[in-house]
């Protein structure tokens, strides 16, 4: 009799053990750790770089003539006039602008939702202090499981519908502000 309970026992054990690693969000064990449900976290490695250069020259050059004559003659007078205008226009203009921008820095974020076809909808958000300002860097967007590289981290040029906003309050922010003279100004005219 002991011997069946002991049996019971260690299937019962077993059965308990197995179902730990039956269940259906395990990870293989060699497999990378790598993002792939709701609640996980990845790393962004946002790197971006705008560089846009635009140039326009325009010229435009207008003249106008326009002259007559008149000539007349009775008997032992004679009459000759002419009449001559002339008008001229000479416009050039030029403008060019140039901006080349970099961003870089490293950011969590957590996977917030799976859609069917296994991309994942991230969101992240790093709030920091530095020289007295607070600054805040919030990024969504969506990335593919085949994106995510081994050590669970994703460049920003990856996430589909990127959306980064990068924000700063503090002294240097209100110091860069138009003062109130001037934005009721602006809204006047």
């Amino acid at each position: 009799m002991k011997m069946i309970y002991s049996i019971i026992i260690l299937v019962c054990c077993t059965m308990t053990s197995t179902a730990q690693f039956v269940q259906n969000n395990s990870r293989s064990l060699y497999s990378d750790v790598k993002a792939y449900r709701v609640g996980d976290a990845v790393t962004i490695l946002i790197v971006e770089e705008t560089i846009a250069d635009n140039s326009a020259t325009t010229t435009q050059s207008t003249k106008t003539d326009l002259s007559g004559g008149v000539s007349a003659s009775t008997g032992s007078t004679s009459f000759d006039g002419s009449v001559s205008l002339g008008t001229g226009n000479t416009f050039n203009g030029r403008g060019q602008t140039s901006r080349n921008e970099k961003f870089r820095t490293k950011l969590s974020a957590k996977v917030t939702s799976v859609e069917a076809n296994g991309n994942m909808k991230i969101e992240g958000k790093r709030t920091f202090q530095l020289n007295g300002e607070n600054q805040s860097i919030t990024l969504s967007g969506f990335i593919r499981p085949a994106d995510v590289q081994s050590d669970n981290s994703i460049y920003s040029y990856s996430i589909m519908d990127l959306t980064v906003v990068y924000e700063g309050d503090g002294t240097i922010t209100t110091a860069q502000e138009p003062g109130m003279i001037t934005k009721f100004l602006r809204w006047l005219f």
